[in-house]
């Protein structure tokens, strides 16, 4: 009996920015999901902290931000 199936393209015209920014433990090279923490930086900028869930080494990232966010 064989089988027959239909191959969807995983690719998307317009992918998830946040998506293609995450990084890859520089130890293992174990892809990352989710930041364990984050924080605001008084210089327009914000620090996330990593983990690997692999082998546990741990890295922060800093990314600016173009404006100071507003809360209403």
């Amino acid at each position: 009996m064989s089988a027959l199936a239909d191959l969807m393209s995983t690719a998307s015209p317009r992918p998830n920015p946040r998506g293609c920014d995450l990084p890859t433990c520089p130890v293992c090279a174990d892809s990352m999901i989710a930041a364990e923490a984050s924080a605001y930086l008084a210089d327009n900028a914000i620090s996330y902290l990593w983990t690997c869930d692999t082998c546990g080494y741990g890295f922060v990232t800093k990314h600016s931000v173009k404006s100071r966010f507003i809360c209403n």
